[in-house]
């Protein structure tokens, strides 16, 4: 009993390190972003096609990567993933040595392929390695590392982006994790037998559109869509944001680590809301992080120097919660079907994909203070999905 207690610690804790892993991977695009701007002389909508090809494939690869989950199990899933993110990862080394930007866009895409893999199987797993009760917070803390990651990735994407002379260097970070991502994929397939593993189901046809068409999971899908667009955009668009004279007038290498702020907040804030969730309703707490998030969105366009940047850098503190929660919020109740139910989840996730263009499109044809208003129109979707969930879940 002891010795299954501890392998069921340990397959938690290396679910949780995956999180880390890829939020470290995820992040590296905000240091990229300025990288290749400057490398092909790129507006910001075409620089922003890097975060439409990496969630591009989440539009592409959710749904697979569902049935994949039902036939293969967790692990099997997750050992796939892992192989395929470090597939994307090395694809960065003919990226570099053809010094095109296509290139990198292939690059970016293969890994997200993987990271969808994971995002299928690893969220709705977290939620179920334990407690049903304590879902939320479980899920919040796995997110939690997963914000550690995307505080680090700004700074060792600094230091060997852009600080970097030419695309020489951008592919050193992606070859280091590719190598811990190895690592991780044989821990799981060594682990592939343990008892503790929750099973899958086999999908049935059309359950999909049976979700779809339920006004709870449909918000929850719409809620998860623009959040993660919001937080790309402003992750994606930050260091540019902070090299305004009108904000901060900074050089890329030093507004690189700002940025660090913005996903530590999210980290910091994940910590507290992993313990917050034991005591507050989820969808309460969800509330009060949308609202606080479009506030200081609105604050800082309204604004400008050092508040602007102060103003637009807190927001990570209440992006925190708000996938954790609003994800097992709106899984909450689907027994077997939280496999698909997850992938069309991970779906949603394209929203990264749409909402920075349209966002970078705005501020090359207005400003980078106007754009953000766009982001402001999520948050407000959001709260809206706070406010109803209740209601909407009743009628399920």
């Amino acid at each position: 009993m002891h010795a299954s207690r501890n392998r069921h610690v340990l397959l938690l804790s290396l679910v949780i390190l995956m999180f880390f892993c890829w939020g470290f991977a995820t992040v590296l695009l905000d240091t990229l972003v300025p990288k290749l701007k400057t490398t092909f002389s790129l507006t910001y909508a075409e620089v922003l096609l890097t975060q439409f090809s990496f969630f591009l494939s989440y539009l592409v690869f959710s749904i697979p990567s569902s049935h994949l989950l039902a036939r293969l199990g967790y692990m099997n899933s997750l050992v796939v993933g892992l192989g395929i993110m470090v597939l994307g990862c090395l694809l960065f080394l003919p990226a570099v040595a053809l010094g095109r930007f296509p290139g990198f866009l292939v690059a970016l895409f293969v890994m997200a392929a993987g990271i969808t893999l994971l995002q299928v199987t690893a969220n709705p797993l977290i939620t179920r390695l334990g407690d049903p009760q304590r879902a939320h917070s479980r899920l919040s803390l796995a997110q939690a590392f997963n914000s550690l990651g995307t505080t680090v990735g700004p700074l060792v994407g600094t230091a060997l982006i852009l600080r970097s002379r030419g695309l020489s260097a951008v592919a050193t970070p992606f070859m280091l994790l590719s190598m811990g991502l190895t690592g991780l994929a044989l821990a799981f397939w060594t682990l592939r037998r343990l008892p503790s593993i929750p099973h899958t189901e086999p999908m049935a046809s059309g359950s999909a559109l049976r979700l779809v068409t339920r006004p709870h999971f449909a918000l929850g899908m719409l809620s998860i869509f623009v959040y993660v667009g919001a937080e790309v955009s402003l992750g994606s668009l930050m260091i540019s944001y902070l090299m305004q004279p009108s904000v901060l007038s900074m050089k890329a290498q030093e507004a690189g680590p700002l940025v660090s702020f913005y996903w530590g907040g999210a980290m910091v804030g994940r910590f507290l809301g992993s313990a917050a969730l034991t005591v507050f309703p989820a969808r309460r707490v969800l509330l009060a992080c949308a609202v606080a998030a479009l506030s200081l969105v609105v604050a800082s366009s309204l604004t400008t120097g050092v508040e602007a940047a102060v103003f637009l850098l807190a927001v990570g503190l209440f992006n925190s919660i708000m996938f954790p929660v609003i994800f097992s919020l709106t899984l909450e109740g689907l027994g077997e079907a939280a496999p698909e139910g997850s992938g069309l989840l991970c779906l949603a996730i394209v929203g990264g994909a749409i909402i920075p263009p349209l966002t970078g499109f705005a501020a090359d044809h207005s400003s980078l203070a106007k754009a953000l208003w766009i982001p402001v129109t999520c948050y407000a979707v959001i709260s809206g999905f706070a406010l109803m969930e209740r209601h909407l879940n009743r009628m399920t």
